[in-house]
């Protein structure tokens, strides 16, 4: 296919349209080739596969106008192959020299031109009502003309027409010359995956100077599939089912799979897979729809090419509501056949551990995962507790439910004010059973290690955090939480690692970069940490979460201006939840203000009480008082308070580190070496 030349165009026009619609597309067509202008139109069965997906992008990529025929069919089917022709027509407008007509949509029914489900890039255009694919000889003239340039909004491409043969403009071609080039290479580099991969030029010679997009080999992002149910109630099913192949794929060692956080971020957005993939660095995007009935679902997946455009492979699913788990392995299994993965080990086993064959604990896992990340109190959580609770008491096997269970518990906790060691007791169990359960279960082993750390067994929580990470290291939230954790143990390198793991599985996610930011200050790396910052400040420029972390590196390197003017405005804003108060106590002792340091330490032990012991060690130890930093040290140590993690690490601390009541505290918490 490459070996032809560029300007040999197949066709003048490429007519697009789902199968419901061939009637209509054909008297469309028939009426098109009746004025002398050649039309590809398919109506053949075959789709998807290599072959095919080379022949429909070569078509688009030649043809002068791309006619879409949309109706109430394509508002229903967002899975459907015109779909991908769509997004490679689309594709193709971002790299034309001038905006000029190239697409040219055709409503066939009463389809609004306004609704969501139509492209953007279709939405901005005027469209062409031919009822039913009725067309008169007005359109047909209209179609002549744009393909002759005589409307003044046409690219003057060559193709092979009896009506009009006119010369493609010489300035164009270097342009999408360069453009090929890189959609070729950038196929290559994914699609061919045992090929030796040379090093990227420093510049790639496109029209817009920018660098060739070359993510990862096997990298992938699954977005939240549609649903189609007719009832938005239902929405919870398709969003845990999406959520589950997420980590399904993500337990595949061979695949690199984009977080949760991040790839879901883009729900009911109008975004092309293109810019989707750049922002989540990934060569391929999965995207489908669910249908459930009462004993049944339907789901459609399609994976989808990002860098080339073409749609790799697609396949609808209808099975029983207990065969859920068998439809995740086979659907892992297809993507991964797709992406050209050569798998080790067991897939199914590591999919389906941990899992659950009863539709209603299944149902009811889905609803608490969905209202997990709705929480915004107390109660909201104590409703996903309930959830978790309710699928173990249907399925007493179902280790993940067990494991988060363990998880809600934990976060419940945060809420829970004296009563927390007895929540997190109650967490210790589920996560327990969870392991016993399914021992291959990272989920599990990274809950228990979650709870062993807070209870300041660090040889335990290394122990499970270690297993966690062996057992599922392309999952985000395992890296991330293991990482900050390594860091706070002294295994910085290590933990690093893991942490940047996070950051590249999950870059639209605030948490991920303040724990980068953080351990970076631990580890005393501060022009790093500054980076980290900006890089976070860069995926995400809107979001505020990562000042507090930035503003304790700014007060490491001496900025204290900076960081009282940061406090100060956090606490305007109504920020109460969060350590403001203790910072200004900090900081205006630097700036030579100790009554008003004295009068935030005060109201930030009213509120936190003997519950924040450490946080007032380290106000005294960075206002030189050792005696008093050592008493609240060491009644943190009898009260178990979880700030002590990063004791070993903590650069606020090092006043007290040459003081033997110090060394104490530390030999008593045991640190790994």
């Amino acid at each position: 296919m490459w070996g032809r030349s560029v300007a040999e165009a197949s066709h003048a026009v490429f007519l697009s349209y789902a199968s419901q619609d061939a009637e209509a597309a054909q008297r469309i067509c028939e009426a098109l080739r009746a004025g002398g202008i050649e039309v590809f139109l398919d109506q053949t069965e075959l789709r998807g596969g290599d072959a095919w997906d080379q022949k429909i992008r070569h078509e688009i990529h030649d043809c002068a106008l791309f006619i879409p025929v949309v109706s109430q069919h394509t508002q229903e089917r967002l899975e459907g192959y015109f779909r991908h022709e769509w997004n490679l027509a689309i594709e193709r407008t971002h790299h034309m020299a001038e905006n000029k007509a190239f697409l040219v949509p055709v409503v066939v029914d009463g389809t609004p031109e306004h609704d969501p489900s139509v492209p953007e890039k279709f939405r901005e255009l005027q469209w062409t009502h031919l009822p039913a694919g009725e067309t008169p000889p007005a359109f047909v003239t209209r179609i002549q003309k744009l393909l002759s340039g005589q409307s003044g909004s046409v690219p003057t491409m060559a193709r092979r027409s009896a009506a009009v043969t006119p010369r493609r403009s010489s300035r164009l071609v270097p342009a999408v010359l360069a453009a090929v080039l890189v959609a070729v290479a950038a196929y290559l580099l994914v699609e061919k995956p045992w090929m030796a991969r040379p090093t990227p030029p420093a510049k790639v010679p496109t029209t817009s100077d920018t660098p060739a997009f070359a993510p990862p080999p096997h990298s992938i992002a699954v977005l939240p599939f549609v649903n189609m149910s007719g009832d938005k109630e239902q929405e919870y099913f398709s969003d845990g089912l999406s959520e589950e192949l997420l980590n399904d794929l993500a337990r595949i060692n061979e695949l690199r799979v984009a977080a949760r956080t991040s790839a879901f971020s883009f729900r009911g957005k109008d975004i092309d897979i293109g810019t989707i993939a750049r922002k989540l660095n990934v060569g391929a995007v999965l995207e489908g729809s669910v249908r459930r009935s009462a004993h049944t679902v339907r789901v459609t997946a399609q994976l989808i090419n990002a860098v080339t455009g073409f749609h790799m492979w697609s396949q609808s699913y209808d099975r029983d509501l207990g065969d859920v788990l068998k439809l995740q392995t086979d659907v892992a299994q297809a993507v991964s056949n797709a992406l050209k993965v050569t798998l080790l080990g067991d897939v199914p086993s590591k999919i389906e551990v941990g899992g659950t064959r009863n539709p209603a604990a299944y149902d009811a896992y889905l609803r608490a995962a969905s209202g997990y990340w709705r929480v915004h109190n107390a109660s909201d959580l104590m409703q996903v507790i309930d959830g978790y609770r309710e699928a173990v008491r249907l399925d007493p096997h179902f280790a993940a439910a067990f494991a988060e269970l363990s998880f809600s518990l934990s976060a419940y906790a945060q809420f829970a004010g004296p009563a927390v060691l007895d929540w997190k007791h109650q967490a210790r169990d589920p996560a327990l059973k969870a392991i016993e359960l399914a021992p291959d279960l990272a989920e599990g082993h990274m809950a228990l290690a979650a709870l062993l750390a807070d209870s300041l067994d660090f040889k335990g929580a290394t122990e499970e955090y270690e297993r966690a990470l062996a057992l599922a290291p392309g999952n985000a939230r395992v890296s991330k939480n293991y990482g900050a954790f390594a860091v706070s143990m002294g295994h910085t390198e290590t933990g690093l690692t893991a942490l940047r793991r996070s950051v590249a599985l999950d870059p639209l996610n605030w948490s991920v970069h303040e724990d980068l930011i953080e351990a970076l200050r631990l580890a005393r790396r501060y022009e790093e940490a500054l980076a980290a910052y900006r890089d976070a400040l860069s995926h995400l420029p809107d979001n505020a979460n990562f000042q507090w972390s930035s503003g304790l590196v700014y007060y490491a390197l001496g900025d204290y201006q900076r960081v009282r003017s940061l406090c100060e405005s956090k606490l305007r804003e109504g920020n109460a939840e969060e350590p403001w108060e203790g910072c200004l106590a900090i900081v205006y002792h630097k700036l030579g203000r100790p009554a008003d340091a004295e009068a935030w330490m005060e109201k930030n032990k009213a509120r936190w009480g003997d519950a924040g012991a450490v946080g007032y060690a380290t106000c005294y130890a960075q206002w030189a008082d050792t005696s008093k930093a050592l008493v609240w040290l060491e009644k943190g140590l009898r009260l178990r308070d979880v700030d002590l993690q990063s004791l070993k690490v903590e650069p606020l601390l090092d006043p007290l580190r040459k003081e033997p009541r110090f060394h104490a505290v530390e030999r008593e918490l045991k640190f790994p070496d």
